[in-house]
């Protein structure tokens, strides 16, 4: 069997001998070689050829970022941020993310007790999941904030009366790839869209963060779910990343539920918990989506939301960072359609416009 070779950037010995030694217990997995700095790792990358790399933002001798927009430009890999950076400097994070990385990881703090042995599993399944990606070169270095707005006048049609008597609500599942992906996917929607709920793989540190910055890009409002909100048009909900994310009815509105069950498919907040909810909740009103991501979660929740009369959009193999949820959800039958991402929006509007119409008929 291949073994994922793995190139481990970090300024700290420690974190070094942590990762090496956490991706040597794998039987698919090994380190090839392992750089305190950037221009250590930059002669590494030409003499090993590694198949995935774990790059420290903070590295001295060079910003990380920037060598991360080069490297993407004139050498395209798979990398993993693992940095104490992500954990407090969220922005720096969906920056890499923008740049291409494939996913991220935040290390242990000074304030933190707990070591990267605590988490092993967390570290190698990104490690597969990158070494799995779809990587191409950057195709824009634009600065967070710059991503263009569509006119009042776009292409998706403007569902503004119909929608709000319709009550249709769209329900999202991401996981790898998913940060950039939900991006792409949001900034396409007109502003009196149904409301949306999504659960994205992602830790609790950087959730409002993530709200945040897609509130800024979109012409929807974007926020980080909280306990009784209720749904609205125009609106997204994105789970927080200590509790699941559950669709619930108060009287005649949809309301968000937080729950700090336990994890699911070993993901809380978990797409299969939120998908669940939508299919007992809503019904035939939802829309489901699910987005690049490795593993299986959604998948059953997918099939639950179509028996109970949703209609369901998988993101295809070819747009995928990692064709995994997309994958399983299409095998377990809950799939109506799929799209490419950057069709997504539209397609998904193009469906609800057409339920709209069929509603309105004598």
């Amino acid at each position: 069997m291949t073994k994922i070779k793995v190139l481990v950037l970090d300024h700290s010995i420690t974190i070094r001998n942590q990762l090496k030694e956490i991706i040597n217990r794998q039987s698919d997995m090994e380190v090839v070689g392992t750089a305190p700095d950037l221009l250590a790792a930059s002669e590494l990358i030409r003499k090993l050829n590694p198949d995935v790399l774990t790059l420290d933002v903070e590295a001295p001798k060079m910003n990380g970022l920037d060598f991360l927009e080069k490297l993407m430009r004139l050498q395209p890999m798979p990398v993993v941020m693992i940095s104490s950076l992500t954990e407090h400097g969220s922005d720096t994070t969906f920056r890499a993310l923008e740049l291409g990385a494939v996913d991220f990881l935040a290390k242990p703090g000074r304030a933190i007790s707990h070591s990267l042995q605590e988490y092993p599993e967390n570290i190698t399944d990104k490690i597969r999941a990158a070494a799995r990606a779809k990587i191409h070169a950057s195709a824009t270095s634009a600065l967070p904030g710059t991503t263009p707005r569509l006119s009042a006048d776009a292409v998706l049609p403007s569902l503004a009366n119909s929608i709000a008597s319709t009550v249709k609500l769209i329900i999202l599942g991401a996981s790898t790839g998913g940060t950039e992906a939900i991006k792409e996917f949001l900034t396409k929607l007109p502003p009196d869209c149904p409301g949306i709920l999504i659960t994205q793989h992602m830790p609790e540190a950087f959730t409002l963060s993530f709200a945040n910055r897609l509130d800024s890009l979109c012409r929807i409002s974007v926020q980080e779910a909280r306990h009784g909100d209720r749904i609205l048009p125009g609106h997204a909900y994105i789970a927080p990343g200590h509790s699941h994310l559950l669709l619930k009815r108060s009287g005649s509105n949809y309301v968000c539920e937080l729950n700090q069950g336990p994890p699911v498919n070993r993901h809380r907040p978990s797409v299969d918990v939120l998908f669940r909810s939508a299919a007992n909740c809503a019904g035939k009103n939802a829309i489901g989506v699910i987005l690049t991501g490795m593993g299986k979660d959604g998948a059953i929740g997918m099939l639950e939301m179509k028996r109970a009369g949703a209609y369901n959009f998988a993101q295809d193999e070819a747009s995928c960072v990692v064709f995994g949820m997309p994958k399983e959800a299409i095998a377990a039958g809950g799939v109506d359609e799929v799209a490419p991402l950057q069709e997504m929006a539209s397609r998904v509007m193009k469906h609800l416009a057409t339920q709209v119409k069929v509603a309105g008929k004598p």
